[in-house]
């Protein structure tokens, strides 16, 4: 390895920013992307090391800040498989751009030492980035040293954030999974898509409520690139509208973060009533739908409302499939109560709750046969076991099973096409949502009504130390400071079906706040006493929030 010009690339052009509080999160490392530098260039060391570390493994890099705005940026690597970075990494990754310049190279070889990585093993970075001013020169200086260290880069330019999974995935798996190409992207979902309504129309062609007119807020991010060519190649099955594509300011008041967290909707939405709309975020990972009624009121289906129509579909066809298989349910403490109480008691699924991040569901869904997993802010996927997915397969062939069993095998087998399995894909999401709308012959008005949510609200406190927020029990209990959960406890009780609790952003300063209640006009006050405790407690700063 070229010590010396990693050495001296990073002294003369990349610079420790001596950034002190400096952490890798749930996303990675995000913040204003004028302070990225030596964090990306870094990072690109890392992906290196990753990638020798497991045997030449292809690793991901992905610059992009999601739903942040325009002004930040940031940079995460995903693991071959498609999974988020492992943990005992991500420690190292923050220890990496943490030390000063005169440190790097002896802390480079002491992970090379106590990870026991060949330095003379092959290594390969796919990466890819948002569409952000910013993202191309990042991009470059992540680059660099793995040019310099002489691994192999496949470079895929602006991209989505799921595209960048489902291109690592393909490239380790061989093209297993799928063929590593963006044009293999979009082929596998489109034709997975108009099979599922080929199918359909096979069964019963009889639709009377279910409109294939659908409009996409897509963030003015990423994503919109991604939506326009669905567009073009869906044209003749569904008719995709898009709205905020790129032309105006990213995530400026519209996407799905805007649209979940305010509960309205986002700028330029079409002025028609009970039209179906879905928002996708920046880097199109997270997806939420949405629609005005006839008295003006606004009419949220976030990641639990899609979650729930898809266990409830997917356990329809495994009941007449005849197959034995283990479905199972993935939520976090943000999940509305009411959409967990209709899973289990009515669909009689198991639900299972992890910490907030996508790599905790993600792995927890993996001990289901078939596991479903949304953040009711929209990113979730569906994973099915590979034995699951062999099984599916032969049953289709199977010339003894009755024909209500083969249209379900068939229909679960081509469900398994739609979806990337890889990570929470807004895109992919929406083509399986509409594709169980078709088949059940639902409009947006009927989906929102197979379940009532409660009232909900969420809130942000700044805090000096986000760090002095501890929680267990999956978030849903604080543990740190002493005092604080009590305090909760008490406000909850004067709340009919009352819930609430608090967990630290990873990525800044904030505690946020989540609070839920069953009268609408109650949910605010609670969300604001909760805050209140918080600001006392956990060291609050600057004004006390009343809204977000």
């Amino acid at each position: 390895m070229d010590y010396s010009e990693i050495d001296h690339i990073s002294r003369t052009c990349f610079p420790n920013n001596n950034l002190k509080n400096i952490q890798y999160g749930t996303a990675g490392f995000r913040m204003r992307a004028e302070l990225l530098n030596h964090v990306v260039y870094r990072m690109g060391i890392l992906s290196v090391l990753r990638s020798k570390f497991l045997n030449g493994a292809g690793i991901g890099l992905m610059i992009t800040a999601s739903h942040n705005e325009e002004p930040d940026n940031g940079i995460k690597i995903v693991d071959p498989a498609g999974e988020m970075l492992e943990s005992d990494w991500e420690e190292i990754a923050t220890m990496l751009v943490k030390v000063q310049d005169t440190e790097l190279i002896e802390t480079i070889k002491s992970i090379i030492k106590d990870k026991n990585i060949d330095e003379n093993s092959s290594a390969s970075v796919i990466i890819g980035r948002d569409s952000r001013e910013s993202s191309l020169a990042l991009s470059k200086a992540a680059i660099k040293p793995i040019e310099i260290l002489k691994a192999t880069v496949k470079d895929f330019g602006i991209i989505t954030t799921p595209q960048l999974h489902y291109l690592v995935v393909c490239i380790n798996s061989n093209g297993v999974y799928g063929v590593p190409t963006i044009d293999g992207y979009f082929d596998k979902l489109s034709n997975a898509f108009i099979k599922s309504q080929t199918i359909e129309n096979k069964i019963n062609n009889k639709k009377y409520s279910y409109t294939n007119q659908l409009y996409v807020d897509a963030a003015n991010g990423v994503g919109a690139f991604a939506a326009k060519e669905f567009k073009k190649q869906l044209n003749n099955i569904i008719t995709i509208n898009i709205f905020n594509d790129g032309a105006g300011k990213l995530n400026y008041k519209c996407g799905a973060d805007y649209v979940k967290i305010h509960q309205a909707p986002p700028l330029n939405n079409p002025s028609k009533l009970n039209i179906k709309c879905a928002s996708i975020d920046g880097d199109a990972d997270r997806l939420v739908y949405y629609y005005v009624d006839e008295n003006n009121k606004f009419n949220l289906l976030d990641g639990d409302k899609i979650a729930i129509l898809i266990v409830s579909y997917l356990k329809e066809l495994i009941e007449a499939s005849g197959l034995s298989i283990n479905l199972g349910l993935v939520q976090t403490a943000y999940a509305n109560g009411a959409s967990t109480n209709y899973v289990t008691e009515i669909l009689n699924v198991p639900v299972a709750f992890t910490e907030t991040g996508v790599k905790h569901l993600h792995h927890r869904a993996q001990q289901f046969d078939i596991g479903v997993y949304f953040e009711a802010n929209g990113h979730g996927t569906v994973i099915f076991r590979d034995e699951i997915i062999k099984m599916i397969r032969n049953s289709t062939l199977n010339k003894e099973i009755s024909n209500q069993q083969r249209e379900s095998v068939l229909k679960l087998s081509n469900l398994i096409d739609i979806i990337n399995q890889t990570v929470g894909d807004a895109l992919s999401d929406m083509l399986l949502v509409e594709t169980i709308l078709y088949a059940r012959d639902w409009d947006i008005v009927m989906w929102k009504e197979c379940y009532l949510d409660f009232p909900n609200r969420q809130l942000k406190v700044k805090v000096k130390d986000r760090n002095i927020i501890k929680t267990t029990d999956a978030e849903r209990k604080c543990i740190s400071p002493i005092g604080l959960q009590e305090k909760i406890d008490e406000i909850v009780s004067h709340y009919p079906k009352g819930r609430s609790f608090v967990r630290a952003s990873g990525t800044e300063d904030i505690v946020r706040v989540y609070a839920e209640c069953q009268d609408p006009m109650d949910v605010e006050k609670l969300a604001a006493q909760v805050s209140l405790a918080v600001y006392q407690f956990a060291g609050g700063v600057g004004e006390i929030p009343i809204a977000i």
